[in-house]
């Protein structure tokens, strides 16, 4: 479990769809979280203010997603590695493919953590105001199985298989090379064996015939 202060962004909201709780299928409803006093990114791009990812809960329908708590929020949660984004699938407006934090600094132009937070406790003003512990259309998640990270990524394992055709491709080339030169220095070995030969070593004795 990690725990971290900060605050949410209302417009920085998406939903992630296909994601189960107790068998039906829903949205995971996750928010970008501004962590008070994190050390901020430099370089080209970075934002004065570094963020991470929050799912807070779980929904049935987009409508029930309601806006993330206001003012100082102190989030507990568990912290959990980027998805990759699902290839081949365009997610519609307001929504992801994925909790990926490689496609979600697109969408909302920020520097981030490289994971994300499952949270469990979202306390404002002394008191805890997240999916566990104020019932509503918000659910609290069940991490589980879910169907991203079930899916194979064809096209990384497509690419993988190219690498592996062009290493063989590659090392068949090299020893074809080896090979050739090898036989050539033969050749070449033989025909300076056989220069060298004298016409001497090459003549039949001839016996001499007595009248």
């Amino acid at each position: 479990m990690v725990t971290a202060k900060g605050t949410y962004s209302p417009d920085k909201q998406v939903l992630v769809p296909g994601r189960l709780h107790d068998g039906k299928s829903g949205y995971w409803v996750v928010t970008a979280f501004a962590v008070t006093g994190a050390p901020a990114l430099t370089g080209a791009g970075a934002s004065p203010q570094t963020w991470i990812p929050v799912a807070r809960g779980w929904v049935a329908e987009p409508g029930d997603a309601a806006a993330p708590p206001s003012g100082l929020v102190e989030l507990t949660g568990r912290l959990l590695p980027s998805e990759a984004p699902v290839a081949g699938k365009a997610p519609k407006p307001g929504e992801a493919s994925a909790v990926s934090v490689a496609e979600l600094i697109n969408y909302w132009d920020v520097s981030s953590y490289p994971g994300f937070v499952s949270a469990t406790a979202e306390v404002v003003a002394g008191q805890d105001v997240s999916a566990a512990a104020v019932p509503g259309s918000l659910l609290p998640l069940n991490i589980g199985p879910q169907p991203p990270g079930q899916q194979i990524n064809w096209l990384n394992l497509f690419y993988s298989i190219e690498w592996v055709v062009f290493a063989g491709f590659a090392f068949f080339i090299w020893w074809r090379l080896v090979k050739d030169d090898y036989h050539r220095d033969l050749e070449e070995a033989l025909d300076e064996t056989e220069d060298s030969t004298t016409p001497e070593e090459h003549e039949t004795p001839q016996q001499k015939v007595q009248p």
